[in-house]
């Protein structure tokens, strides 16, 4: 009883320190060389969740997803191979990590940071169960063994402060990999990527949903550090 209280309870929002401090670690992380190239694989496991949470939604068959070592991904469903269905699909990878961003945030504002910290890990169950490839099953392992531990053995003030680390990085972290992936497309490396393969189901310009994708991102990321930056702006 006291870990169902405990998971839907009210914890203390993190002092303003903390919040700036994961703030200003998180960007710097998100604009790093290769730390990024490293923390990158956790927004690819939260783009290819989005992927398969949204195929399932709309009544596509999951067959699996794969991570790769050079931070991409694949997610396969099997379904109707045109429609808004196909759409939603191809069209929730890139999003993904920054809508889940706001949602955390949200919880955070909340106060529900056990909460927040569960949600994460049973994401990363419910990846783990889809995984096909020795690569992606170490990653999401990995990532769901630092929120385990993180929930289940450090201080609540400890936990807040991962809390707002990972909502601070997914915000972040949302928005680097839209532009990385025009300057893919710049340079014609890209020719099947979600704002591709959504062209040719649309007969609509990549570059229109290459914009949808940062206008997405950048306003979460803008929302969501207002909800974090609330307790700041207040003082």
């Amino acid at each position: 009883m006291d870990f169902w209280d405990e998971l839907f309870g009210t914890q203390p929002d993190p002092p303003v320190a903390v919040t700036l401090v994961t703030g200003a670690a998180a960007l710097l992380l998100v604009l790093s060389g290769e730390p990024w190239r490293l923390a990158r694989n956790v927004i690819t496991i939260v783009h290819e969740a989005g992927h398969a949470l949204v195929a399932v939604l709309v009544g596509r068959r999951l067959r699996g997803i794969t991570l790769h070592s050079d931070t991409s991904g694949v997610t396969v469903s099997r379904g109707k191979p045109t429609g808004p269905g196909m759409v939603l699909t191809a069209f929730a990878g890139y999003v993904a990590p920054s809508l889940i961003g706001l949602g955390l945030a949200a919880l955070m504002i909340a106060g529900k940071i056990t909460l927040l910290l569960w949600v994460m890990t049973a994401l990363m169950l419910a990846v783990l169960v889809m995984i096909r490839n020795v690569f992606g099953v170490v990653s999401v392992v990995l990532t769901g063994a630092v929120l385990v531990t993180v929930s289940l053995v450090t201080s609540p003030q400890v936990q807040a402060a991962f809390a707002c680390l990972v909502a601070w990085f997914l915000l972040f972290g949302g928005v680097r990999p839209v532009f990385e992936l025009q300057a893919k497309r710049r340079r014609r490396q890209a020719r099947d990527s979600d704002a591709d393969q959504l062209a040719r189901l649309t007969r609509t310009p990549g570059l229109f949903w290459v914009a949808m994708f940062v206008l997405i991102s950048l306003g979460a990321a803008f929302l969501g550090g207002m909800w974090l930056l609330e307790p700041v702006i207040a003082r």
